[in-house]
């Protein structure tokens, strides 16, 4: 009878971060080698329950019994199975790897030929003789790379585990993981629950514990649990929460029976700017900070309890207090750094090692206000400002407060600039040249920002780069890659030549710290960064078509896309594709150096009406293309499918007359120039 399967881990508390992935990857596998074993169909809903102290899985329509599993073995020809009457010895050798006599064999046809077939039947196990194994097995994927041993059991998992439940029904399924035995007995909340929990059906197992053991066992229903308690708090002080879905998460990995209770802390610690006092809330004591109306902090926060008391004052007063002591040291650290001017901290960069083969955080300085001032000229920009917002960007580094809270550079840099007087873009420059941080992170805002930004990330990526320090596979330790993305990104809203901005950095360093090529190089992982970043809005042909030709301005890229796919919608595309694709091969072939086109070496009317259509067509082409009508340019080409078809049906090429087989070939690459002046039309082609 196919009946619920409950399987339950018991440990002591679990990594909060990892909870939910473990108890994903726990169930998954579970589920799927029962179906694979046919214990379970193919269709079979799993449940998964994670808490801080347990990894279940409940899955539906379990047999108890698997069913008889037909063998079928297929073994030599028929024809080559037999000689003078008796078996040859390869079918007196798959008979014997069968365990039966020749005669116990039958035939089939597998659709070429006759052979031998061994066919029989294996009876279906017991659930009890696998599941234990099955069990194993998950535990052995977990994604968990530090185990741990406990007592004197010569057994490892993430944390000691204390109890096991394999429940069929309301059957216990017989057997031992990490040395304990299965039964149906687990514990419910370590303090609100009074004694074990015993779990009668498999189907009640999240009843059960919410009842008799104060746990919520769903990580989901606990964490849409713990959200809408906070919503309805928040909402009752007029307040909207800070707080990203991570730290929803990992309060969920914290708790089993959650409780929103209402905090705060003195209005004098909202002098300190703001991003300092929510980030210790959030990541030092993963509370709920809340802001008002207007978006300022307010001295009001949330916390999640895993307790439920009559009087939960004492719970709010202990976390009160140890907040009140993480605050009153950001305050100190402030006040402390505004006591010395930002611009006199840079002498102390002298001591920051950036990479010992490329010198200082100072002499990264030095480089990125000469790589920004450019950067800025070329956008237009005030150079001066991009420069001293470079030269002011890392001083904080050396600030007690981002000692303290490292994410917190450049946004306290952006408060110390503004405490000093220095220029509103300059000091918006300081926190923005961070971004993009991650992907979909926003841009820098402003010409300023963005120019800082830019010269950051390329500096980085080119003297990295340019040391040997290039990222493989999935190793990238200097985050190059997420660098590169954010470089793409702003050029591709920003009207700059890439290559020459390359250049400009790898001209930044001393003379023989980088590899000769690191400009060219750089610009190919750029390439291939944006090809991946694109791949997102358009067709992979089209994308290959326009980053053939390398394009250095990127932010003409959107455009010349959009101009690629009009093109290839037209009717005469895929013919003019394919022609392209012909024309390029032939010059890949060609030797030497194809000259100009000599008009009086073209004898065949197809080839006269060729040039004709080539010439008259080109300045056309080449004014749209001046004028950046991409779409235009390439629409025009369309023009000449009739000349191309009727020049190939027509002509050879490669005729013998040395002269005119040359200047042909210079009539081919004349046309590809033209097809080519947008994208390379020949990866269109099928």
């Amino acid at each position: 009878m196919n009946q619920t399967l409950l399987i339950e881990l018991l440990t002591e508390e679990l990594p909060p971060k990892a909870l939910e992935k473990l108890a994903a990857s726990f169930a998954q596998t579970i589920g799927d080698e029962l179906k694979k074993m046919q214990f379970a169909p193919a269709d079979a809903e799993a449940t998964v329950y994670a808490s801080p102290r347990r990894l279940a899985v409940q899955l539906a329509d379990v047999a108890a019994l698997q069913p008889d599993q037909k063998i079928s073995r297929k073994g030599p020809a028929v024809a080559a199975g037999m000689k003078d009457g008796q078996p040859t010895p390869a079918l007196a050798g798959f008979a014997r790897s069968c365990g039966v006599d020749v005669s116990a064999l039958s035939t089939m046809s597998d659709g070429k030929q006759d052979v031998y077939v061994y066919e029989s039947v294996k009876q279906g196990q017991p659930l009890a003789a696998v599941l234990a194994d099955v069990v194993a097995l998950a535990l052995k994927k977990l994604p968990a790379p530090k185990l741990m041993r406990w007592g004197s059991l010569d057994v490892q998992f993430v944390r000691p585990v204390h109890g096991l439940i394999m429940l069929h029904g309301d059957a216990v399924v017989p057997g031992e993981v990490l040395g304990l035995h299965s039964g149906q007995r687990t514990r419910g909340h370590r303090f609100l629950s009074e004694g074990e929990v015993t779990v009668a059906n498999a189907d009640a197992y999240a009843r059960t514990l919410h009842e008799s053991g104060k746990v919520v066992a769903s990580f989901d229903a606990r964490r849409e649990l713990i959200r809408h308690k906070l919503a309805e708090a928040a909402a009752r002080l007029n307040a909207t929460i800070a707080a990203p879905e991570a730290l929803f998460d990992e309060v969920t990995g914290l708790v089993e029976w959650p409780v929103v209770l209402e905090a705060g802390f003195e209005a004098e610690f909202l002098r300190v700017p703001q991003e300092c006092l929510i980030l210790t809330m959030q990541q030092n004591q993963k509370y709920f900070p809340l802001l008002d109306a207007s978006g300022k902090l307010m001295n009001r926060f949330l916390l999640v309890s895993n307790l439920e008391t009559a009087d939960p004052s004492f719970i709010v007063g202990g976390n009160e207090r140890v907040l009140r002591a993480r605050l009153s040291d950001a305050k100190f650290f402030f006040e402390q750094d505004q006591k010395a001017r930002l611009d006199s901290r840079l002498p102390r960069l002298a001591n920051v090692v950036y990479h010992n083969k490329i010198g200082s955080q100072l002499e990264r300085v030095e480089r990125l206000q000469s790589i920004a001032g450019a950067i800025a000229h070329e956008l237009g920009a005030d150079a001066a400002l991009a420069a001293r917002a470079a030269y002011l960007a890392k001083a904080d580094l050396v600030s007690g407060m981002v000692g303290e809270f490292p994410e917190l550079q450049g946004v306290m840099g952006m408060y110390y600039a503004q405490f000093d007087g220095e220029h509103a873009e300059v000091a918006a420059a300081i926190e923005g040249h961070y971004h993009p941080r991650f992907a979909g992170d926003t841009l820098p805002e402003g010409k300023i920002a963005t120019a800082v930004a830019l010269a950051d990330k390329l500096e980085t990526i080119v003297g990295i780069w340019g040391i040997g320090l290039i990222p493989t596979g999935d190793k990238d330790p200097f985050a190059l890659r997420r660098a590169a993305l954010g470089v793409v990104r702003m050029a591709l809203d920003a009207d700059l030549d890439l290559k020459a901005l390359l250049n400009i950095v790898a001209a930044a360093f001393p003379a023989g710290k980088l590899s000769a090529t690191v400009a060219d190089e750089v610009f190919g992982f750029m390439m291939d960064r944006l090809k991946n970043f694109l791949a997102a809005d358009y067709k992979g042909d089209e994308i290959d078509a326009v980053l053939a030709l390398s394009p250095s301005r990127l932010a003409e890229v959107r455009a010349v896309l959009s101009a690629v796919a009009a093109f290839k919608a037209l009717p005469e595309a895929a013919a003019l594709a394919a022609a392209n694709k012909r024309v390029k091969n032939i010059l890949k072939k060609a030797e030497g150096e194809v000259g100009a086109v000599n008009p009086a070496l073209l004898g065949e009317a197809a080839e006269q009406a060729l040039f004709a259509a080539v010439e008259q067509l080109a300045p056309q082409v080449d004014d749209k293309f001046a004028a950046r009508d991409f779409a235009a340019a390439l629409t025009q080409l369309a023009s000449l499918r009739a000349p191309v078809d009727a020049f190939f049906d027509g002509v050879m090429v490669m005729a013998d007359d040395a002269a005119v087989r040359n200047n042909r070939i210079a009539l081919l690459a004349r046309l590809a120039g033209l097809f080519n002046r947008v994208a390379d039309i020949s990866l269109l082609a099928e």
